[in-house]
């Protein structure tokens, strides 16, 4: 039976308007995973046609993106930089710098925190290396997500059927010789990457540097960014950045647990 246009007044509906976006949002980004209209609704109370409603309006503003199919949805990009926005207003600048210097110390490269912004990451903190040969990208520089590790680690977080859809209208400009322009071969490098659970860049954005990431995730699971050094080739290969990924691995367990207040 078709839903009525009073689902508003159903008494399963017991959130107050100006919550309901809000909820949706929160059962999106606890469950990590693209979920269907009736999904949601069962979780929130709301009626389905309730839901639907909301849903286009979140879609409408970048918080909420449809899945491949049409029919399920996940949290939007901006929804996304609202959660790292929430995770900041927690865990002080001070905090982040402290661990991200320690990173940047022990490396001696330059260290990165970058968020997902629509089609790009964008640093939001960053320590740079005492060596006088080093790569510049200030706070608040966007680089693609196909090419970079940083960008390539947030792609292999998404569910397989939104990266497909991300994929298929993401620009895969060749900036490099060795950047993955195909939509084939990015997903292959994402497969490989959701399975080693880190992100390389051997010269795919700038020719003579590397880069490996790693994800940042919220308590719920869920990757609000990622962690990041590069380094000039002359300086540092890809085997000798793989041989550091142990210690970036403890600076990001290292900001998700002052994430989570530990």
């Amino acid at each position: 039976m078709a839903e009525s246009p009073a689902d508003d007044s159903d008494p399963t509906d017991h959130l107050p308007p100006n919550l309901r976006p809000l909820r949706i949002l929160e059962i999106l980004a606890d469950a990590g995973m693209a979920l269907s209209p009736a999904d949601i609704a069962r979780e929130s109370g709301l009626p389905r046609a309730t839901v639907h409603r909301l849903l286009t309006t979140l879609e409408a503003e970048g918080y909420a993106s449809r899945d491949l199919d049409g029919r399920n949805w996940d949290a939007g990009p901006r929804a996304s930089r609202l959660g790292w926005g929430l995770v900041s207003a927690r865990q002080t600048v001070a905090e982040r710098r402290i661990i991200l210097r320690q990173l940047a110390d022990d490396l001696r490269e330059s260290c990165n925190l970058s968020v997902p912004d629509d089609d790009a990451m964008r640093y939001v903190e960053r320590v740079e290396t005492d060596w006088p040969l080093q790569i510049r990208l200030p706070v608040g520089s966007r680089v693609p997500l196909h090419c970079t590790a940083s960008g390539k680690a947030w792609l292999a977080s998404l569910e397989p059927a939104r990266f497909a859809q991300l994929a298929a209208r993401l620009e895969l400009t060749p900036l490099t010789p060795k950047t993955l322009t195909t939509v084939a071969a990015l997903s292959e490098e994402i497969a490989r990457i959701r399975e080693a659970g880190h992100a390389e860049d051997n010269e795919e954005m700038i020719e003579g540097m590397v880069a490996m990431a790693v994800p940042l995730r919220a308590p719920g699971g869920a990757v609000l960014g990622t962690v990041s050094f590069h380094a000039p080739r002359q300086r540092l290969d890809i085997t000798a950045a793989r041989a550091r990924l142990g210690r970036l691995k403890q600076a990001a367990q290292a900001l998700e647990a002052s994430i989570r207040g530990e």
